[in-house]
């Protein structure tokens, strides 16, 4: 499981380190491996390292220093180097070593910002060196005219050192202009603001690289499931099972207006493993959702035995409105685990049982957070997605799925979940009713068994009051990668999501099994 720190958990836990000497270690050891990761990217791409040229954009804290040591390395491999000090100085022993290595020096002021970015622009390889996870707000003066002309440029490579500068390393929050990295070198742990979006996007692909601080890290802001902790966690019939057992599942779904809403989420609760489906909606729907999914059953008045529930998708209409608000009742009082979506959000009571999972996107949260004193818009979440989500979650009572490229899930406990396995393709009408289905069915199968000290979740360490939340995460990955398999580079449609996921699951099944 990959786990994510605040900046100032990883701060603290070196405070003990800090004497001159072990300082000086931590750098070094930062630096050597932001090298080996310019190194290891040039060999990937087929390119030559010897005879390239890097630029360290270098301000002056322990964050330039890490640059300028890992230019100092890569010198020694043959690469020509520059430095451009965005703050007039750098880190001293860093400098002394850059400028022994053969490094060429420009400052940064008010008169050369835009020949810098030329120049800069011009390398093999940009390095990202100005801010560190200490840096609260963005860049200003020069180095924000730098930073806002680098990224207009488009240099072919750049790698971010710690975190890209401007982006909060504990939140995720993006203070503008950022130079988007292809890669990140993060050291010690990962900082949750690079599992988080907008911060996230900036990031690039993110690599952790050991500097022996790693044991004095304290519990994780942010978790990630590894395919390896979905393939361990994934409901698996047994040889004596029946419909029963592997969970059944009732869906207050779509409309006349929106009979698709219904019937993706039929299916990919059906294809996600759900041991039956029973369908509760007007004859029209029924008859389309029952055409896709032969297998599934209408429900026109009292439904059978039901041991979870996806309520809102395409939800519209007196007559489903009622179905979802006496089924939320029902499920409440039953202590039963449901799926709320869409329209079925407006119909929350003040307070949700901790086994609900709300999966609004953007707009949708901030109408739910709408509900007290301070009104948020749509923009307002998606630029500061872990804060409100984690507010959503501890007033709701639920755990709440937030819809996005990374989705993040919180528990009301406080635990948050970061996936983000989809592609931009998956950007779809009738997305969100696949993850619907997916996530009901997991609900159903885990409704009475596996959340308990005996279960999968338990044995990865994830804490009782978070595996509701961690069930959410384990849905939202199988989706994406659904997505992306669907995609495979290309346009898709929701119905080319819910036919993949029986794929995802036979390939988590056959890692679990090597």
């Amino acid at each position: 499981m990959i786990s994510a720190f605040t900046g100032t958990q990883i701060r603290a836990a070196e405070q003990p380190l800090l004497d001159i000497g072990e300082g000086a270690v931590l750098m070094q050891r930062a630096a050597h491996g932001l090298a080996n990761a310019v190194v290891r990217e040039f060999r990937s791409e087929g390119r030559r390292v010897y005879g390239s040229s890097v630029t360290v954009l270098a301000g002056k804290g322990n964050n330039g220093g890490d640059g300028l040591f890992a230019a100092a390395m890569l010198a020694r491999r043959g690469m020509r180097t520059t430095a451009v000090l965005t703050a007039g100085s750098a880190h001293p022993d860093a400098m002394a070593a850059f400028r022994a290595s053969g490094g060429r020096v420009h400052v940064l002021n008010e008169d050369n910002a835009e020949e810098l970015a030329v120049l800069s622009a011009s390398a093999d390889v940009v390095i990202d060196a100005i801010l560190g996870t200490g840096a609260r707000g963005g860049l200003s003066g020069p180095a924000a005219e730098l930073i806002a002309a680098l990224q207009e440029l488009g240099p072919d490579l750049v790698v971010a050192c710690d975190t890209p500068s401007g982006v909060d390393a504990d939140t995720g929050e993006v203070h503008w202009p950022v130079l988007t990295a292809r890669m990140t070198v993060v050291f010690g742990g990962v900082k949750a603001g690079l599992m988080a979006d907008p911060g996230e996007g900036c990031a690039g692909r993110v690599l952790l690289v050991p500097i022996g601080i790693e044991g004095q890290l304290p519990a994780p802001l942010l978790r990630r499931l590894s395919v390896r902790d979905l393939a361990s966690v994934l409901p698996e019939p047994v040889r004596r099972a029946q419909k029963y057992t592997r969970g059944v599942l009732g869906v207050v779904a779509g409309s006349e207006r929106y009979t698709g809403a219904a019937a993706l989420s039929v299916e990919a609760a059906a294809a996600s493993g759900a041991g039956m489906v029973r369908y509760l909606g007007p004859e029209v729907v029924a008859r389309h959702v029952l055409g896709r999914t032969p297998e599934a059953i209408w429900e026109p008045a009292k439904p059978g035995r039901v041991q979870a529930w996806l309520l809102g998708p395409g939800l519209d209409g007196a007559e489903q409105l009622k179905r979802a608000r006496d089924v939320l009742a029902a499920a409440s009082g039953a202590g039963q685990p449901a799926v709320v979506d869409a329209g079925a959000l407006e119909l929350l009571p003040e307070r949700c049982p901790p086994n609900w999972i709300l999966t609004p996107h953007a707009g949708e949260l901030a109408a739910l957070l709408d509900r007290g004193e301070v009104r948020f818009t749509r923009e307002d979440v998606e630029s500061r997605p872990l804060h409100f989500v984690r507010m959503a979650a501890e007033r709701t009572g639920a755990v709440v799925l937030l819809k996005g490229a990374t989705t993040l899930i919180a528990s009301p406990s406080g635990g948050v979940f970061s996936q983000s396995e989809g592609c931009p393709w998956m950007s779809t009408a009738g997305s969100g009713d696949v993850l619907g289905g997916i996530l009901g069915a997991l609900a159903a199968a885990f409704a009475e068994s596996g959340l308990d000290d005996d279960g999968p979740f338990a044995a990865l360490g994830i804490a009782p009051d978070e595996r509701w939340a961690a069930v959410a995460a384990a849905a939202a990955s199988i989706h994406g990668m659904a997505g992306s398999t669907a995609s495979a580079g290309g346009p898709l449609t929701a119905s080319g999501i819910a036919r993949a996921v029986p794929d995802v699951f036979r390939i988590l099944q056959e890692y679990r099994a090597g």
